[in-house]
Order: C-alpha cells, then sequence, then structure tokens
C-alpha cells in the first residue's frame, strides 16, 4: 500500500498546481484537498508524476508503500510525519 506523507516541519500541504490536478482528477472544484485519503489513487499518481513541484510551502511529500492491510496511522511532530502501526492499547 502507497502513503502519501509529509517529510519536512510544517505539515501536508499541496502545491497549487497539484491541487488544481486533483480538483480536475475528482471532477470537484470545491474537492477539499485537506481531508484527502494519503493512500487515495489520484494523489499518489499526481505526487508521483510532479515530485517536488507537488509539494506545498512547508511541505516535502513523500510516498512509501508498507505492506497491505497493515493498520496504520499516521502521527506528527510539528507536521513532520511518521506511518506507525496500530497495536492494541489497554487501560
Amino acid at each position: 500500500m502507497k502513503i502519501v506523507i509529509n517529510r519536512c516541519y510544517g505539515g501536508f500541504g499541496l502545491s497549487n498546481i497539484a491541487i488544481k490536478m486533483l480538483k480536475n482528477i475528482k471532477n470537484d472544484n470545491n474537492f477539499d484537498v485537506r481531508g484527502v485519503d494519503r493512500t487515495d489513487k489520484d494523489l499518489i499518481d499526481i505526487v508521483e508524476k510532479l515530485g517536488e513541484k507537488a509539494n506545498g510551502i512547508h511541505s516535502k511529500l513523500k510516498i512509501i508503500t508498507i505492506p497491505d492491510l497493515i493498520d496504520y496511522e499516521i502521527t506528527e511532530y510539528d507536521g513532520y510525519e511518521t506511518v506507525e502501526e496500530v497495536h492494541r492499547t489497554w487501560h
């Protein structure tokens, strides 16, 4: 499974050209890219195609691959993101 994450401090974001491409593909000018699924095939295709030109002002996007069917979560510290496998917790 491919996932798009941000690998610098500042936070996930897309460039204007990447946003326009995604809205065009989705055929929805009101599509909210802030809530986009990071495994969205269209998002991944755009990041692969544009490379660094897909980065927002304070982002450095990277596509990582993890095994399918892994229960994961994206954690962040000041916008720098990491993908972690979800483990069981009891309190």
